[in-house]
């Protein structure tokens, strides 16, 4: 199944059924597992400037089809991240904290 009709689908859908699932992991392979695995486990956070996903070794901040990990930013092609925040802005399937990342990030560097 081609991409596109996957996110015709999620946003029709506004849900994660079992076929869709695995029609992402078929698509984006080892990418669309990691993210859904974000979704799964609660990784995905909106704050009021930016989506973070939670990683194994960082946290990365994505904003529309930007994102600071190094797959992005040095090979140029869509992460994981940014599938698992496309995915959880669709289907809603997210955190949310009311507080700005910066704030945070400023905060934990004193």
């Amino acid at each position: 199944m081609r991409e596109t009709s996957i996110w015709q689908r999620l946003a029709e859908q506004k849900a994660l059924d079992p076929g869709l699932r695995g029609e992402i992991e078929a698509a984006f392979g080892t990418r669309g597992k990691k993210a859904l695995a974000a979704i799964d486990d609660g990784k995905v956070i909106r704050y009021l400037d930016f989506f973070v996903v939670e990683g194994r070794t960082s946290n990365y901040i994505v904003e529309d089809d930007f994102c600071t990990c190094s797959d992005f930013l040095y090979r140029g092609r869509t992460c994981w991240h940014l599938l698992a925040v496309r995915i959880a802005l669709t289907t809603g399937t997210y955190r949310s904290v009311d507080g700005w990342y910066q704030d945070q990030m400023r905060n934990s560097s004193r």
